[in-house]
């Protein structure tokens, strides 16, 4: 989160300032990535893109404080995931394995980024093996930060009903990895749910 600086690196992007612009997106896109992997699999990255689009498109519109625009961020992507929802009901999407683009190099050590991810990466499948509305809400509670009430406006749910899938979500999530751990407990020093 930005803090005290939201305001003015707000006010840059707005004026045109690629670098504010890319303050907020660095900011940001690791949860709204996060919390598409979690609601879309393989198309999160593109879903991702037009979030951002929309939001660029948008900027000189939005009128709030900090908590307020993550909010409206992930609003956006979740219109995003429900139009492709949408959209992947009415024609299936071919999907193209990644050896077709091994030629292109990427300027970063993606294998080095792949390593890092990996405990982050097995905690969205977890996430991912909920149902559906669980969890869209764990992952927009825990991985977006967003609280109750905003994970309330950016669903259309009542907060109530987005305090019980949470706790539905959580529970199912304490299950699955107590599933998980060894027959003896889990290792020494490791604090479960």
């Amino acid at each position: 989160m930005l803090g005290a600086g939201f305001e003015a690196t707000l006010d840059a992007a707005r004026a045109g300032d690629d670098a504010a612009f890319a303050s907020l997106w660095r900011d940001l896109q690791p949860p709204v990535l996060r919390y598409l992997v979690v609601a879309s699999g393989s198309v999160a990255e593109d879903l991702a893109s037009e979030t951002w689009l929309r939001v660029a498109l948008g900027l000189a519109r939005f009128d709030g404080d900090e908590a307020g625009f993550r909010a409206w961020v992930f609003t956006i992507a979740r219109h995003r995931l429900v139009d492709w929802r949408r959209r992947e009901t009415r024609a299936r999407t071919v999907v193209r394995p990644g050896e077709q683009f091994a030629g292109r190099a990427a300027g970063d050590d993606p294998a080095a980024d792949a390593l890092e991810r990996v405990s982050t990466d097995e905690a969205l499948a977890l996430i991912a093996m909920l149902p559906p509305d669980q969890a869209e809400v764990v992952s927009l509670r825990a991985v977006a930060g967003l609280d109750v009430g905003d994970v309330a406006r950016v669903l259309g749910k009542r907060p109530g009903a987005v305090r019980v899938l949470a706790h539905r979500g959580l529970r199912r999530l304490a299950e699955l990895l107590a599933d998980e751990l060894p027959r003896g407990g889990p290792p020494a020093g490791v604090v479960t749910p």
